[in-house]
Formats: C-alpha cells, structure tokens, sequence
C-alpha cells in the first residue's frame, strides 16, 4: 500500500565507539555504587551494551548473561549457540556452556566469572527494580548467590536506567524514523479502510502496510471500537465489524532495528457524535499542554499535571491507564511515568510519549498519543501530529 515518499533508513546498528561509552558511562555509576560488576540478563539490556540483536529471545529455554567489570570490556557468558552471532560484536571475552543443560545452565561458570571479577568491593549489581526481571530460573538464582558467597548482590536498576533514559543522536535517528513510516501509515488508512472491516482486518492490512514501508515488526498492535467510543484499549484487536457512529482506536509499538514507536490514532466511521468530537478535541489540547511543557528541568509529574487540567476542564471523568506517557526506547515502555509523583527529570536526549487519556462519558474513553525527544529548545516530534479533527471513513 505504501506509495508516497518514504523518509530514508538510518544505519543499521551502532559504531563500537557508542558501545565504548555507554560502557564507560556504566562504570563511572558502578564506581559511585562501589559495584565490581554488573550482570545483565535481558535482551534490551545484554543488547545496549553488546549489540548481540537476535530473535533467538523468543525462545525462554537457555539464559544468558552479559557480566560489564569495574574496568575492561563486558564479558558474555551464553550458550555455545550463540557463540558465532556474539563474536560478530565488540564483544571479545566470549564464555559459553552446552546449553541447555537445565542441571547447571551456566550458572557455574557465570559463577567463577564473577568471582573474578569481585576482588574490590565485593558488590555485583543485577536488574532487581522496578519493570525488570532476571530472566533466569529463581532456584539458579539462589544457587547463583550461593556459589559467589561473600560477595553481595545489589540492585542496580537505576544506573541502567540512567543510562537508557538519555538516547543518543543515532538512538534518536533509529526512533524518528520508525516514527515517521509509522506516521505515513495512519495517515494512509483512511483512504483503504473502509464500513463493514473489522479491527482484526485493518490493522492486517496496516501491519503489512508498515512492513512494506520499512518497519521491521509490529508487535505490539492493538485496537478497541464502539459506537461513539471506545471502552477498552488493550485486548484488541477483535472481529467487531465497524458501523455508523463507531470511533476505532488503533496503538502501535513498531520497531526499527530494534527501537520502538509507540503512538495511536482515532478514526471516526460514518458519522461521529457531537460528545466524540468533543473528547477527540480536547484530547488534542491535552497533547498540545504536554508538548508546551516537554522541556529540561520539567518533571514527568509537571506533565502529567499539565495535561490533566486540559483533560479536568473539559470534562473528564477519570483515567483507568494510569499515566499520561512514559519513556520510549529498545522497550515499548521504559523509564519514568507520567503521573502524579514521579519526579523524573525530563533531560536532552530522552526520548517520550505524550498520552492524555480520558473517561469522556460513562463506558467510553478517548486516549491520543504522540512520541517526542527532548531538546534544549523543548520538544521535538518524531511523530507527525495527528490532525486536530479525527479523519472520516466511510
């Protein structure tokens, strides 16, 4: 379906001289933290440090670890079939067992790894917090802790946070861009979609659609319908056929060489109500308060706040998302939320979401959403704004 101009791809991958920083970055942290290492064991995190990108991960049958020392390279220790894909990284301390071996998946040698490693503080650091998981079985972890004994285990989330909340100019590219087919793509779908599709159907038609333009995958895709609005934004998409009256919300977390979008659009099928208008242009307000106020120094607490009076004035009712955007990234979501209480501190080269939300009437919402990087200047959209009034089809 793609015809028009499409924006150009950036490069795929990184120059070793970005993995060199956020390596050396980590290990100031892990100076501050009197950490001798840090152990990564997810795929974004094993990733930013490494570059290893494999769809492999689908698969929860063998951990792997990526171990980043006090000083030095990171070192991986993974199973042997990964070896091959590894060593096409910067990665040049390559550790594998004959995984699987659920007896001791590489928990013995990620062991003497670290005890290696662990001869000054005595600290290693794991993703323990918040939106993290291990990624390894909980009775390897325990005997993990045993095995390494007296060395002490710490959470380390927040300085692997620190690190991926502040993308670079190449991390940026990789977004806008992923960000702009995906813009081409709604825009697109008003003149192909049309009465009597389902949602399951459409967004069919607009996965392949963004394929075809460029995108690498969208996993995330989803989308809820109704007459006059939606009342669910997260199980769909259904075999609901849209009517008259309906107004469809379509969200996608697409990806570009391993970097997300995350933005949605509402379209109106038929004839929209008067009440539906009305949600759909305060939503839009909202989302230009929250670009006003997208600048360093603001918490993501003051945008919640500066899109919430928007959303409070013209009469919303409640939101059941929770948060009004959140970080963006190697993750649908990541980082801070924007909500009362977090103060997050908004800084060049983050990279967000704007997504004011609300309950416009009883069973019905109106959520609207755009991505942006944060400049000394403000925001930037990577994203094309959404049109302040939602497209017709039909």
């Amino acid at each position: 379906m793609a015809s028009e101009q499409q924006p150009t791809a950036p490069p795929r991958g990184f120059a070793v001289s970005e993995f060199e920083r956020r390596t050396e970055r980590a290990q100031r942290l892990m100076a501050g933290w009197r950490l001798d290492a840090l152990v990564l064991t997810t795929e974004p995190d094993v990733r930013y440090f490494s570059g290893f990108h494999t769809q492999f991960w689908e698969s929860p049958t063998r951990p792997w670890f990526l171990a980043v020392p006090f000083d030095g390279h990171p070192i991986a220790v993974i199973p042997e079939i990964g070896a091959v894909g590894m060593a096409e990284t910067w990665i040049d301390d390559i550790r594998t067992w004959p995984a699987p071996r659920p007896e001791d998946d590489g928990v013995s040698l990620l062991a003497s790894t670290l005890r290696e490693l662990t001869k000054r503080f005595g600290r290693v650091g794991f993703m323990l917090g918040q939106e993290s998981h291990l990624r390894m079985p909980g009775r390897d972890f325990a005997s993990l802790t045993g095995q390494i004994a007296p060395t002490e285990i710490h959470d380390a989330t927040e300085i692997v946070r620190q690190l991926q909340m502040v993308k670079s100019a190449a991390e940026i590219e990789k977004i806008r861009y992923v960000c702009q087919l995906t813009s081409g793509g709604f825009e697109t779908l008003p003149s192909w979609a049309c009465l009597g599709e389902s949602e399951r159907e459409i967004c069919c038609n607009l996965r392949i659609d963004l394929l075809e333009r460029g995108a690498d995958n969208s996993p995330y895709m989803i989308a809820g319908s109704g007459p006059g609005g939606y009342g669910d934004i997260i199980m769909g998409p259904s075999d609901r056929v849209l009517s008259d009256g309906d107004v469809l919300i379509i969200d996608t977390g697409t990806t570009f060489d391993g970097y997300f979008c995350d933005f949605d659009r509402n379209f109106a099928f038929g004839t929209p109500s008067d009440e539906a208008r009305r949600a759909h242009e305060v939503v839009y307000r909202a989302t230009e308060a929250g670009l006003k106020a997208a600048r360093p120094g603001a918490t993501s607490a003051e945008l919640w706040a500066a899109m919430w009076a928007v959303l409070e004035e013209g009469g919303a009712l409640g939101n059941s998302v929770g948060r009004l955007g959140h970080g963006l990234g190697m993750q649908l979501t990541e980082g801070q939320s924007h909500r009362p209480g977090d103060d997050t501190v908004l800084k060049r080269g983050m990279t967000i979401t704007l997504e004011p939300g609300m309950e416009f009437a009883p069973g019905k919402m109106m959520v609207h959403e755009e991505n942006i990087a944060i400049t000394e200047g403000g925001a930037e959209l990577l994203t094309r704004r959404a049109p302040p009034e939602m497209p017709v089809i039909g």
